[in-house]
């Protein structure tokens, strides 16, 4: 069956802690909850894209261990074709560590990478069928340069539209920049990419200028409860998220993404689509956990009519 994206990415299954703040050095702190569910963002991304509709194919790593399960299931019940998972043999699935601050809702991470890092460009090659009738790529950082650069060029060939989220950051030759149709680095991972702090609105401007140079078509500069800014050939647009009671700020980003590229897989302008995106990200905060926090299809045309 033909599907509309194809995420290539890491599949991590997250132990999430809530905590009355971030320890210190040295320090202990409580934890009033801890659950264990899904999580990367690869797969977050992918499951974000399949509530809101898409039909979505993931190619990505675990382990032969008790938690790839974790991981596989969720993507299944997402909906996500996991046909092109491979299983790596003697190695760990990817863990995630989170902690969140129940004052404010944010979260401080620690990943283990485990088999993310053994996803190679052999497996993009294996799954270039789900490239040939596919509209949109969506891939992250938390694979291999060289896996990253693989599915780029898949995607060129097979004339898909390109979204990459510099995430975790890491420094990008200007080679694989140019193979990027839609750029999509929040305020912290902008400010490495151009050298000065990306702080409010325009200085947001400011970095996606100087990114468009860079990149062939489209800069999204994610800023958290502030929206995104979009920046292409023809200016500049600020969208504004809607204000809501946060509780958890874990995957926003991944829920953003996910929902980018849903919305141009469907064919919506930039303009609707960042809109969509904007407001994905908003409602994933509503809940606790990444993949578990992604809004469906009805949730989010809810508030964008509200």
């Amino acid at each position: 069956m033909a599907n509309d994206i194809v995420v290539v990415g890491s599949m991590n299954v997250d132990i999430t802690m809530r905590a009355p703040g971030f320890p210190e050095p040295g320090e202990t702190l409580r934890a009033s909850n801890v659950t264990l569910g899904p999580g990367g963002k690869g797969l977050n991304q992918a499951i974000a894209a399949a509530r809101l509709g898409a039909r979505v194919c993931m190619v990505g790593s675990v382990g032969d261990d008790a938690l790839a399960e974790v991981a596989l299931r969720a993507a299944m019940d997402a909906g996500v074709d996991t046909s092109h998972v491979a299983c790596a043999k003697d190695a760990t699935t990817g863990t995630a560590s989170i902690v969140v601050d129940e004052s404010s809702g944010e979260n401080a991470i620690v990943v283990a990478g485990g088999a993310n890092g053994l996803l190679s460009p052999a497996h993009v090659q294996t799954a270039e069928d789900m490239f040939r009738n596919a509209k949109v790529l969506l891939v992250q950082l938390e694979a291999p340069d060289e896996t990253v650069d693989a599915a780029l060029d898949m995607a060129t060939q097979h004339g898909l539209t390109k979204i990459l989220d510099p995430a975790p950051f890491r420094v990008l030759s200007d080679d694989i920049l140019r193979k990027v149709d839609v750029l999509t680095p929040n305020q912290s991972e902008a400010s490495r990419l151009v050298g000065f702090d990306v702080t409010d609105t325009q200085s947001a401007v400011r970095a996606s200028r100087s990114l468009l140079s860079r990149v062939n078509g489209n800069v999204v500069i994610t800023l958290g409860v502030f929206g995104c800014l979009w920046a292409s050939a023809s200016g500049e647009m600020h969208f504004e998220a809607q204000l809501v009671e946060s509780v958890d700020s874990t995957g926003a980003g991944d829920a953003f993404n996910g929902a980018l590229a849903q919305a141009i897989a469907s064919d919506c302008s930039m303009i609707d689509a960042l809109t969509q995106a904007v407001t994905a990200g908003t409602l994933s905060t509503l809940g606790h956990g990444a993949a578990p926090s992604m809004p469906t299809r009805s949730e989010v045309d809810s508030l964008i009519d509200r």
